[in-house]
């Protein structure tokens, strides 16, 4: 959606000086034909589910089966991440909706030796998704346990890492006053972890090969 940008990693591949092409499929909906060497793929209030009347998330399905066929890299966020899982046929279902900071801890450290056992991440979704039969589970959650996947080239983020502060104000306008108060207080805190995390994330996804590449190989 138009207030689910790319955030930080957009920010940081115009710091390595990377071309971007955004592609609003909420407004346009359908899917141009495009040549990207990368794919992320952002957020939305829609549900991977909603193929009926938004044919177009089966097109984003079989875009992201056909690059990690290849080998090509796709970075997937909140809804990203659970079309990732429904590409590769994995249900996406409703769950107990989460709103600001939880934590998420690392299923196997070895995965991700750069990333921390574990940090406080932004949540902002109301459904979950089971893990492919092929992919692997890399953190799970206090409350909804499947918060990120890795499916050879391909890793979702249930939760978000690419916020500023400024979009979590946006994200959380309508919420309740003493609620804004405390979603804000605990993002002052929490954030410069998130951006570190962030930032390894995306150096990783950024400077990944354009075909061959899987997300369980060392980094360098």
């Amino acid at each position: 959606m138009s207030n689910e940008s790319g955030g930080l990693f957009e920010e940081a591949a115009r710091e390595r000086g990377i071309s971007l092409l955004h592609v609003p499929v909420f407004e346009t909906n359908e899917v141009p034909s495009f040549g990207s060497t990368h794919l992320l793929v952002m957020g939305g209030p829609m549900s991977v589910n909603d193929e009926e009347d938004l044919p177009w998330l089966k097109t984003e399905k079989q875009i992201i089966r056909e690059r990690v066929m290849k080998g090509q890299p796709v970075l997937g966020i909140c809804l990203g991440a659970q079309l990732i899982a429904s590409s590769f046929g994995a249900a996406v279902y409703p769950c107990e909706p989460e709103l600001g900071w939880s934590s998420v801890t690392a299923v196997n450290t070895t995965m991700f030796p750069e990333l921390p056992g574990q940090f406080r991440v932004f949540q902002m979704h109301g459904e979950t998704f089971d893990i492919p039969k092929e992919a692997a589970l890399i953190y799970r959650g206090e409350n909804v346990p499947s918060q990120a996947l890795c499916m050879g080239s391909a890793l979702g983020l249930q939760f978000h890492i690419e916020l500023t502060m400024d979009m979590i104000q946006d994200w959380i306008s309508d919420r309740p006053l003493e609620e804004q108060s405390r979603h804000l207080s605990q993002s002052r805190h929490y954030l410069p972890e998130s951006r570190k995390v962030c930032r390894s994330i995306a150096d990783r996804f950024l400077s990944a090969p354009s075909s061959g590449f899987s997300w369980l190989q060392p980094a360098g």
